[in-house]
This record gives structure tokens, C-alpha cells and sequence, in this order.
């Protein structure tokens, strides 16, 4: 008999096993070996319970059993018999399964674990409710100020961080600005408990979804109500035990307060950019009014701040994300329209608000706003602090900056710029003229000085880190060391070393570009046949256009983003032949990262602006990044760009101003069209800086030409920027040892520059203009060496030589 059978037959019955007695093995014990007895009495029925009259055995339960009626209680085949047999079959069939399957838990076990873990989940949900208490409103209204110091740890630079607010009423805020801030943060605000589930559900499918995506914020997923409670309550940290703090206290704060009084102090807690915390202190930072006064354009707006305070501002936000700033802003408005708070005539009539001008903070003046503005962004860029807990105050911050390197670059563009510049005789040029400056350490990628502008209380603008000019001829060593990287050969298959020959007609038509470029040299001066040396010191733009185009542009463009620039920047587009020439418009103290990456045989560090953070008091310290270089270029390359800027800065190149620093130095001037900005970028094996000049209407921001400041015709990056560099460069390293450059440039790289028959004039330090009294004058007398021309070209008779081509 097999089990299955034995387990539906206990008794044995029917079954014959042989050398057995059937009457044996199926009568009772007490009949083997005798005839059953017909006639044997039934078990009598049980007796009715006390109170029931009897009555007939219910038919379905008398045949219920398989052996009828009569079968005692217990018997094999009774219903509980079955339900084990059942149980019992059901584990015969599991063992039967494979291994693997057996680790597949069944639907019983599965639902036994989730209705447990669903019990459990509950009691655990409803302990921390219990637990979990409403705190008392935190210190932020009694927030200290953040103090700045110097790299000695103990100078002071500035204070800042005192809570700018001023809290207002409910009703004193129009309906329509609150319901932008609700179209904005938390569509579902009247609607929710004080948590969102659907919403943070969706939030992290979102991010998930779009890792890698760069450039896109991620979304939280918090409500207007968990955003109050951590402004009020908790603090800015992003830890799993504040955020689940936060989220008990959100579901209490909704039960106890209103969503008006929510609505309230959420609106007087946030941070909305500029030092202001609150919806009043925001409406006059912005507009210049108070918060019952704001429109729905200006309301909206503000609402859309509320995502990225700083980046949004207009007035001082990248072209990039004044972009982003317009879509936000349009995004609330939409909202506004499909939540019904808003009908599509009003939305289509709405424009773009005037945004004022930033104003400077208290304790900011001079150069403190500028480094300020530096460590501040270097802190919430790197993700050390965001801007909200930044602001907040109590933080001290020491600095990389020197305060003796600092100085400097402020005396040398006074002496070299400002002094030179007469507003009231020269009115239309010699006015809104601005100086963009950054200085790092190769070898450690420490900014130790920069330079933002003239006063920061009076120019609330920081030019060392605005991404709006474009950098001109300074790109091209980056074209250069594209060209050396990865064995790279010109049109007609000659590999590319500083020595190869190109074509040096000025317009001359490039090939193999996406585009059609055909740019002409500096005076429409053609050079015949010229090595990547030469037209280096010249700055020969038709030789760097071709170079670029055999490099390859995608190659230049990655370079470019190894060296140090950011891969965001406008003018960057491989899609376009001119990216060769510097349509780029990287920061100066973008491009001091780049020059510094070649000072350093092609090590590249991410500038770096503070050396310690702590919040006294409190031990909160926060970690922060390390500062690691990685490899840009190889250290053949690099070094071959270097020896070639080392000719840039000699008597024949465009940056000979430089050779008054009496240090080996390597460089390169930059000029762009129209003569909009005009560039020195150089280094010395200590030490890179870069120096912008450029001029900006002051109440369109649009770019004006340098022609005619302080009397120069044209303004090439070897003038002021050349000589601010030289001057502070001499200050900055005044006093050290001379570094010399350890070079090792590869074959084909080192062979000296065709010697130029017409010798140099000697190089003095500084040029001053001596402007003729004519309308438009001539290049003045500059103490520089005149630019080095064919030999067919006669001496130049006496008379003040021309500017240096960029």
C-alpha cells in the first residue's frame, strides 16, 4: 500500500497483504478469527441536550462520514482525520518539490508574515506618535553671526548671518501670493494631514528615475507643513532621525494648529535669497515694497525662489539659470491655473517682474563681500552647508585667502588701472570699467586671493565669479594641449608637436569644421608659414582655429573640462568652429583652476576656498571634502604647453609686459571681438592668476567696448591686465625663493622659435598711455617691446610702438 493510500485508508480496509488473514486484519480485535456478528447492537445516539426536544440527525452530517451512519466519533475518516491527512499530503508534496523551490515561502506563510508585519509596523507607527513630543520653536530668531577669517585663522575678514526678518500676518500677505507659494511647494497643502505620501512616494521615483540625469535638482517631496516644522522646530540637517522627528511632529502640528497659522509661519520662516528670511524682508529685497503690496507676478516669483534661493536671483544667476528661473516661475503660475485659484486670461496677461538690484549687506564693504561670496559658494556648491542653515548663522569659517595677497591685487589694480582713468575728461569710456581677478595655488588648488570689484557696499556684484565674458585667446593653450594629448595629426597627416607648421593667412578658411570659420589675425596681418610656437607668442588666430579642428572638438571641449572649466558653461558647443578661439565665458577663477592644472604638469584641483567650519558651542563640525588631484593631461603635455607660454611672456610675445616680474613665468594675453573684454592669464611654478578687464552698463548689464580707456585705442589683454598682473604677481611672491620650471616637454616639443631678424626693443614694466589731444587717439607710448614683425617689414620709425596683439 503506498503512503497516499494507507493516509486515505487507515483502517487498512481492501487492502490484502500477503501471508495475512483478511478477517484478522479487518475485524475488530475482539471478532478475529470469528464470523462478524449481524446482529450486533448499534451504538445508541447521544441524548439530547437539556431543554432541546430530540429530533433527527441532520442527513448531510450522517453521510459526512465515509463509513455512514454508525461510525463512533474519532474514527478514522472523521473530518478532523481529514484535515490532517490533508496537512500530511501537503507536506509529502513540498518534500517532493526541488530545493529552490522550497525556500518559496507559500501563500500562508507570506500572508502570516505581512499580517504580522503589518500589525508590527502599526504598534511601532503608533509608539513614536506617542513618543514623539512637539518641541519648543528652536534659537533661530536669537541666531549668531557668521564670522570670516582669514588663512592665519585669527584675522577677521567680516560678520555676517543675522537673521533678516520681520514677521508678518496672515492676512497682511495677498491671497494671491499665498496661493503661488501653495502652487508652488505643496499643491495639495489643504488637503493633506501634514505629510504627503503620494507626494513623497512620487519624489523619490522622480530622483530615482532621473540619477546621472546632472544639473537636475532633485525633488523632496516634503509638505508646507514638514518644511514649517523644520524651520521652526527642528534644524537644517539631513539626517533619517530628523527627518523622521519631522515627520511625526508635521502629522501632530496638523492636528493642533490651523493650516492658516501654518501657511503663517511658514511664510515668515523660509529663506528666500538675499539675507531675507521671511515674505516681508523678500518683498522689499526684491521689490522694494511690502509683502501686502506684492503682485502676482512679484508673488510668484518670490514663490519660486523658494526652491533655490540663489540660484534663481536674476540679477546675479548665470544665463543658465536665469533660464531655469523663468520656467519655475511659469511652473507656479500653471500650477495656480490648473488648481483653480487662477483663470488662463489673467495667466496669459502676466509678465516677468523687474527685479531690483541686489543691495549690499551690513559689514561687507570693501573686498569682504567678495571673498564672502566665494567661501559661501564654495561651501553649498560642495554640499557642505545649504544656503538655509549657512544664513542661519553661528558658523565659523577660517578661509584660504592671504590677507597680504589680498592687499595686493586691491593696490595693484588701483595703480595700474584706476589711476590711469579720468571719468571726468573721458566720460564715455573711461566709466563702468570692471576688473575680474582670482589668484591659486598650483600645487594645492587654494584660492589665496581675488579680486570682485572696487567696494562691495558700492558693487554688490562679484566679478571673479560671474560666467558671462568671454575669455578670447586664453583658450587656446587649452586647444594646444587637446592637440598634444593622444597623437594627433594635422590635414594632411603630420603629427602635431609646438613645431609643426601651419597656415598663417589671416581669413583663411578652416577645414574639417562643422561650421564655416574663416577668422582674420590681429590687424589682418597674414604670417605665411608659422610653427604652433610662434603663433602662440603672435597669437595667430587662423593657426589655433585650424588646430582645433584637427584636435578634434569634442577632445578641446573635454580637455577644457579636465583642466578646470565647468561643463555648463555657454560657448562650449563642439557644434561650432569659433569654440576654438574662447567663446567660452568661464570665471576667472575658472580659468585660474585651468592655468594652475598646467603650472602643475597637468594635475588638476578644484579651487578651494575653506580650510576649517565649526559651529562653537554646538560641536558641530562638518566634514569637509578632501582635496584630491586628478590628472588632466599628461605631464608631456602640459609641460610642452608651458614652455610655449614661456615665450608668450619673452620680448617677442603678446605678454612681454610680464617678463618685468623677474621670475620664470609662462602666459598668455586674450582679446575678444570688438574689443569686449581683454585677458591675462599666467603663472609661475609658485603661483596662477588671471586678470579680466571689461566694461557693463550699469543698469542693462549689457557689455561695452574698452576702446578709448584711458586713451588707448584698443585695449589688449597685454595693457591693465597684463600689467595688474605683473604688479600684484611682484607682491604676492615678494620676498620668496625663485621657483624655476621643471619641464619635461617630449620629443618635438623643445626646439627653439624661429629667431625673428628685427631685434627686440627692451621690455619696460609698465606702459603709461600719453593720449594725443584727438577725438579717437592713437595707441599712446607703452613701455613694451614693439611686436616682432616678417622680416620684410622695415624698422619702425621713432614714434610710440603699437599696442601688442592679444
Amino acid at each position: 500500500m503506498t503512503r497516499a493510500q494507507r493516509a486515505n485508508n487507515p483502517a487498512g480496509n481492501g487492502h490484502h497483504r500477503p501471508g495475512q488473514d483478511t478477517a484478522t486484519r479487518a475485524d475488530p480485535p475482539a471478532q478475529r478469527g470469528t464470523a462478524a456478528a449481524p446482529d450486533a447492537p448499534a451504538r445508541p445516539a447521544p441524548a439530547p441536550a437539556p431543554g432541546r426536544a430530540p429530533g433527527p440527525r441532520r442527513p448531510d452530517r450522517e453521510n459526512d462520514r465515509p463509513d455512514g451512519p454508525g461510525t463512533p466519533p474519532g474514527a478514522p475518516g472523521t473530518r478532523r482525520d481529514r484535515r490532517r491527512l490533508r496537512r500530511r499530503a501537503r507536506r509529502d508534496h513540498r518534500r517532493s518539490l526541488p530545493r529552490w523551490r522550497r525556500t518559496v515561502p507559500t501563500w500562508r506563510t507570506s500572508l502570516t508574515l505581512l499580517g504580522g508585519g503589518l500589525l508590527l509596523s502599526t504598534g511601532a507607527f503608533a509608539a513614536l506618535y506617542l513618543a514623539v513630543p512637539v518641541p519648543d520653536p528652536n534659537a533661530h530668531a536669537l541666531a549668531q553671526s557668521n564670522v570670516y577669517y582669514y588663512a592665519d585663522g585669527t584675522t577677521e575678514i567680516a560678520r555676517t548671518g543675522a537673521v533678516n526678518r520681520e514677521d508678518v500676518s496672515l492676512d497682511q500677505v495677498p491671497v494671491h501670493v499665498r496661493d503661488a507659494v501653495v502652487s508652488a511647494e505643496d499643491r495639495t497643502f489643504f488637503r493633506n494631514r501634514g505629510i504627503d505620501l503620494k507626494g513623497m512616494v512620487r519624489a523619490a521615483w522622480q530622483n530615482v528615475s532621473h540619477l546621472g540625469q546632472g544639473g537636475r535638482a532633485f525633488q523632496g517631496g516634503s509638505t508646507i507643513t514638514q518644511q514649517y516644522v523644520k524651520n521652526y522646530y527642528l534644524t537644517q540637517e539631513q539626517t533619517l532621525s530628523r527627518k523622521a522627528r519631522e515627520l511625526f511632529i508635521s502629522l501632530k502640528v496638523d492636528r493642533q494648529d490651523s493650516k492658516d497659522e501654518i501657511l503663517a509661519g511658514y511664510l515668515n520662516t523660509s529663506y528666500f535669497g538675499r539675507s531675507a528670511y521671511g515674505i516681508q524682508t523678500a518683498a522689499r529685497a526684491y521689490f522694494g515694497t511690502d509683502a501686502a503690496h506684492l503682485d502676482l507676478a512679484q508673488g510668484a516669483y518670490l514663490a519660486a525662489l523658494l526652491q533655490a534661493p540663489s540660484a534663481y536671483d536674476v540679477k546675479t544667476a548665470s544665463p543658465a539659470n536665469r533660464e531655469k528661473a523663468v520656467a519655475r516661475w511659469n511652473y507656479v503660475l500653471d500650477g495656480m491655473v490648473s488648481l483653480g485659484l487662477l483663470d488662463q486670461a489673467t495667466r496669459a496677461a502676466t509678465t516677468f517682474p523687474e527685479v531690483l538690484e541686489p543691495q549690499p549687506a551690513g559689514g561687507l564693504e570693501g573686498q569682504a563681500g567678495y571673498l564672502v561670496d566665494i567661501a559661501d559658494d564654495w561651501l553649498t556648491q560642495t554640499g557642505v552647508l545649504d544656503t538655509a542653515t549657512l544664513k542661519a548663522g553661528g558658523w565659523r569659517i577660517t578661509t584660504t585667502f592671504d590677507k597680504n595677497r589680498q592687499d595686493a591685487f586691491v593696490n595693484a589694480v588701483k595703480q595700474e588701472l584706476t589711476a590711469e582713468l579720468d571719468p571726468a575728461k573721458r566720460p564715455r569710456t573711461d566709466t563702468d570699467v570692471r576688473v575680474a581677478g582670482a589668484s591659486v595655488e598650483p600645487g594645492t588648488g587654494r584660492i589665496v586671493a581675488a579680486y570682485g570689484g572696487p567696494d562691495y557696499a558700492v558693487q554688490p556684484y562679484n566679478d571673479a565669479l560671474r560666467q558671462d565674458n568671454q575669455v578670447g585667446s586664453t583658450f587656446k593653450p587649452i586647444d594646444l594641449a587637446a592637440a598634444l594629448e593622444g597623437d594627433r595629426t594635422t590635414q594632411d597627416g603630420k603629427p602635431i608637436t609646438t613645431q609643426t607648421p601651419y597656415d598663417g593667412t589671416s581669413g583663411r578658411l578652416v577645414v574639417g569644421g562643422p561650421t564655416p570659420y574663416a577668422p582674420p589675425n590681429e590687424d589682418n596681418e597674414n604670417h605665411g608659414q608659422i610653427t604652433l610656437r610662434e603663433a602662440m607668442m603672435r597669437s595667430v588666430n587662423s593657426v589655433y582655429a585650424q588646430l582645433g579642428i584637427d584636435a578634434g572638438l569634442d577632445n578641446v571641449r573635454r580637455t577644457a573640462i579636465r583642466l578646470g572649466l565647468p561643463d555648463s558653461l555657454q560657448g562650449m558647443d563642439p557644434d561650432h568652429s569659433s569654440m576654438t578661439l574662447g567663446t567660452a565665458t568661464p570665471s576667472a577663477l575658472d580659468l585660474a583652476a585651468v592655468y594652475a592644472a598646467l603650472a602643475n604638469h597637468g594635475q588638476a584641483f578644484r579651487p578651494w576656498a575653506v580650510t576649517a567650519l565649526e559651529r562653537p558651542g554646538t560641536g558641530d563640525r562638518p566634514a569637509l571634502p578632501a582635496h584630491d588631484a586628478t590628472t588632466a593631461v599628461s605631464r608631456t603635455s602640459a609641460d610642452a604647453v608651458t614652455d610655449v607660454l614661456r615665450d608668450t611672456v619673452g620680448p617677442r610675445g603678446t605678454g612681454a609686459t610680464a617678463q618685468a616680474l623677474g621670475r620664470p613665468a609662462a602666459g598668455k594675453t586674450g582679446t575678444t571681438d570688438d574689443n569686449r573684454s581683454a585677458w591675462f592669464a599666467g603663472y609661475t611654478p609658485e603661483l596662477a592668476t588671471v586678470v579680466g578687464l571689461f566694461r557693463e552698463d550699469k543698469k542693462t548689464h549689457a557689455k561695452e567696448s574698452l576702446a578709448g580707456t584711458a586713451g588707448y585705442e584698443r585695449v589688449n589683454g597685454g595693457t591693465f591686465p597684463a600689467r595688474i598682473w605683473t604688479s600684484y604677481m611682484g607682491a604676492a611672491l615678494g620676498g620668496s625663493p625663485v621657483g624655476q620650471f621643471d619641464l619635461q616637454p617630449g620629443p618635438g616639443n623643445t626646439e627653439p622659435p624661429t629667431p625673428s631678424p628685427q631685434p627686440p626693443a627692451a621690455p619696460k614694466p609698465k606702459p603709461k598711455p600719453k593720449p594725443q589731444p584727438k577725438p579717437k587717439p592713437k595707441a599712446p607710448a607703452v613701455k613694451r617691446p614693439a611686436a616682432a614683425r616678417p622680416a620684410a617689414a622695415p624698422a619702425p620709425a621713432p614714434g610710440p610702438p603699437p599696442v601688442p596683439r592679444p
